[in-house]
């Protein structure tokens, strides 16, 4: 087969390791630099062009696209969905599992188990939104905010309000969640492919940190999840409509609750942690299911 990666930067850990799983299972692999990928939109015949080149056709196509390019990103994975290759996550899912809040509300509605979250406009509902997630402490995010960045623990009423105050003066948009005590400062990544999860690791956040993401120093370790977690894993994914997610749960006392789950997660850490071969697996899914013009949305929406 003739699988396009795309990706900004062919020596990132998870770019190269798809190519080496590629090529060990006889595929031609091409990385494109999703910013420099163009289109022609052309009713009878729509065009991929590349560094000045018409792309040929491709069987299928792994998206590696990063939040800062979520818009310009899946518009040309939807130019590939639109010439028949087989996108490993197709660009509506990507969109949809990107909008933190629209994520949360798809998966409140499947009555996956989620912590408490608000969102509001207004400074004046300060007061009853922090009272509606349970008081503080608690978690503030910016809806763009990615890795730990734009994440505040606010350990205090008065500091709630404050930060609170700050990022809506600032025209930002915010979540504000509950803080799950008992997890610890850890959480739990589950790699899913299909309706599978094929590998699990417990991130840790360093001490006096409560964001175990490994960007900001978490360490990761092997771990053993529970058929609960498994399956709200598994369940994640799917309303999202990904068939590779990287799912983080939180160990709570009312069970596992998801807390993002990520269109595009990194290789190295899962694969280091578990000592398995995912990108490998990710490869063979996609020499399963490949089909021609097998996009479920055929790049409408």
């Amino acid at each position: 087969m003739k699988i396009a990666i795309l990706s900004r930067n062919k020596n990132l850990y998870s770019t190269r390791r798809l190519v080496e799983a590629c090529e060990q299972r006889g595929h031609e692999a091409m990385v494109l630099d999703v910013l420099r990928t163009y289109m022609n939109i052309a009713s009878s015949k729509p065009e991929t062009h590349f560094k000045g080149e018409v792309l040929p056709p491709f069987d299928a196509v792994i998206p590696r696209i990063g939040a800062s390019v979520t818009f310009y990103g899946t518009a040309v994975l939807r130019q590939f969905e639109m010439t028949g290759a087989y996108p490993l996550c197709e660009s509506v899912a990507i969109s949809r599992s990107r909008d933190k809040l629209r994520s949360l509300q798809l998966l409140s509605r499947r009555d996956v188990g989620l912590p408490i979250t608000g969102f509001a406009h207004n400074p004046d509902d300060i007061q009853d939104l922090i009272k509606m997630v349970g008081g503080a402490p608690l978690v503030i995010k910016l809806l763009e905010g990615t890795q730990g960045i734009g994440v505040v623990l606010a350990e205090t009423k008065k500091a709630a309000e404050s930060v609170l105050e700050a990022f809506m003066g600032l025209k930002a948009n915010i979540l504000v969640q509950e803080y799950i005590k008992e997890a610890g400062g850890a959480d739990i990544r589950c790699f899913v492919i299909g309706d599978k999860v094929v590998a699990a690791m417990k991130r840790q956040a360093q001490p006096g940190e409560f964001r175990s993401n490994l960007h900001r120093g978490g360490n990761a370790s092997l771990v053993k999840i529970t058929p609960a977690e498994r399956a709200t894993a598994v369940k994640a994914a799917k309303v999202m409509g990904l068939n590779v997610a990287g799912v983080d749960l939180l160990r709570s006392e009312r069970g596992p609750l998801v807390m993002e789950v990520n269109s595009s997660p990194g290789l190295e850490g899962i694969e280091a942690a578990t000592g398995k071969d995912v990108a490998s697996m990710i490869i063979e899914f996609i020499e399963k299911n490949a089909k021609p013009h097998r996009t479920k949305t055929r790049g409408k929406g």
